[in-house]
């Protein structure tokens, strides 16, 4: 076995240590889930106040309220306690700043093969994009209307969040 895990491995071992998560039921205690961008430079329950247990969180490239997030905000609303939803994108992001040809061409090289079959779905206006997300969250007839549902833009040099929808 390779040693590639052993720092995070033993990271984890002093986590455990002093553990202190236990016995949660599951439920969004702050009532919050947030949809935003797998960016390592946002810490999604710290940039809100929350803690552990109080949001759900789904993290994906840019952000963005696909199929499969849907679905996961409908579980969320439904079986554990959101009623708020924040979908967050943020400045200077990768699926946002490079059209997909860029992205398609950058990864090609880097994994030495074609990727233009990989669906990248870059955002060319975020703005108009969370409009449109938030859009598909109050439309979907599984999520209450009760729901309160907002679009954000996240600065990754401020760590300010900016109401956009």
């Amino acid at each position: 076995m390779d040693q590639h895990f052993d720092d995070l491995l033993a990271a984890n071992r002093a986590y455990a240590d002093a553990f202190d998560l236990q016995g949660f039921d599951g439920i969004a205690k702050a009532g919050v889930m947030l949809v935003t961008c797998m960016d390592s430079r946002i810490e999604p329950l710290g940039m809100l106040g929350l803690r552990p247990g109080d949001a759900k969180i789904l993290r994906n490239p840019g952000g963005r309220v696909d199929d499969r997030a849907l679905v996961a905000l409908v579980l969320g609303n439904n079986l554990l306690g959101v009623d708020r939803i924040l979908i967050v994108e943020h400045t200077r992001c990768a699926v946002a700043s490079n059209d997909e040809e860029t992205i398609l061409t950058r990864i090609g090289e880097s994994a030495r093969q074609d990727a233009h079959w990989l669906p990248v779905d870059p955002i060319a206006d975020q703005r108009r994009a969370l409009a449109a997300d938030v859009h598909k969250v109050t439309a979907h007839p599984l999520i209450a209307d009760s729901v309160h549902v907002g679009g954000f833009l996240y600065d990754v040099d401020t760590g300010l969040l900016e109401r956009v929808a």
